[in-house]
């Protein structure tokens, strides 16, 4: 069943996240002003209300979404629907004056015990609301697998899709997980994927290309 999470503003001035983004070029136009995120709507199973967190970093070319109750399970304690998470959120993204922006590349990070046997996914597409262009990504993961993890879907400049200025839509970021038995075991053992904070700071980091109006 989906959950929303309450519409809440995040601005903050510290970015939390397991690797600092990469820097930006000095040529690279940037903003004197914090942008701000509203979260208009977060539904999904991997993102029930209160559970996600949205923080921007100081340079403005970055925000991570940090998830505390997404994981993905097959195994005697998990229930048939447990075998697949997603979290739809949407985003109202204020940007200063004079600039837009575009979603530049994503890391996604999290923690996979996986038996031999059983394999999983990890899925993501990201869009501005009214347009055609979305971009998706998928990445999978093998049995036997015990270890974090971490992925980067990376947009080539040539393949952004910069929010027309002037235009206020929102940014929506689709991400989901599954785990599939496959072969192994799953009256004695559990599988799982995850994007879940319970034990360390596990983030999603989304970069930004910064780009001035009328150039």
């Amino acid at each position: 069943m989906l959950r929303s999470m309450t519409a809440g503003t995040a601005l903050l001035g510290v970015l939390a996240m397991a690797a600092p983004a990469q820097a930006v070029p000095e040529h690279a136009p940037k903003p004197d002003k914090m942008m701000v995120i509203d979260v208009v709507s977060a539904n999904g199973s991997g993102c029930p209300d209160g559970s996600a967190d949205i923080q921007v970093s100081p340079d403005f070319t970055a925000f991570t979404v940090t998830y505390s109750k997404y994981t993905a399970s097959v195994g005697p304690d998990a229930s048939p629907l447990d075998f697949r998470k997603n979290c739809q959120m949407a985003l109202d993204i204020k940007v200063p004056s004079g600039f837009t922006f575009a979603i530049a590349s994503a890391d996604y990070r999290g923690y996979a015990s996986l038996r031999p046997g059983s394999y999983g996914q990890q899925m993501a597409s990201y869009y501005f609301q009214g347009h055609s262009h979305t971009t998706r990504s998928r990445h999978d993961f093998k049995g036997p697998m015990e270890d974090s993890w971490q992925r980067n879907d990376k947009v080539g400049i040539a393949s952004m899709s910069f929010l027309p200025c002037g235009e206020r839509r929102f940014l929506n970021i689709n991400t989901e997980l599954r785990v599939n038995r496959g072969t192994s075991d799953t009256k004695k053992h559990t599988n799982f994927l995850s994007m879940d904070s319970t034990d360390a700071a596990i983030n999603t980091l989304y970069r930004v290309e910064w780009k001035r109006c009328g150039k």
